[in-house]
């Protein structure tokens, strides 16, 4: 078994709902618990952990064959054009 902190661990696609969850939770954590400074640089490590993995199923195309960094990426912007509209009989 190899730990997620090591560069050759990758994860499996369907944990990236569980990364996520994690991540929630770990940022639930630094802002509802008082946290000495030791456990606030385990917190923060392991959200650094959960980046890096997140950052490598990001590259994993979905069945419909767009990866996930593509879906997020910002759709260009179409501008649509200005018609006037009547009602009423002419």
């Amino acid at each position: 078994m190899a730990c997620a902190k090591c560069d050759f661990y990758t994860p499996k696609d369907s944990s990236k709902a569980l990364l996520l969850e994690a991540k929630t939770n770990l940022q639930r954590m630094i802002t509802a618990i008082p946290l000495t400074d030791d456990e606030r640089a385990a917190v923060d490590d392991g959200q650094a952990a959960l980046d890096k993995l997140l950052g490598q199923l990001a590259d994993i195309p979905t069945p419909a064959g767009t990866t996930p960094r593509q879906l997020e990426a910002p759709a260009a912007v179409t501008l649509l054009p200005i018609v006037q509209v009547r009602q009423g009989t002419a």
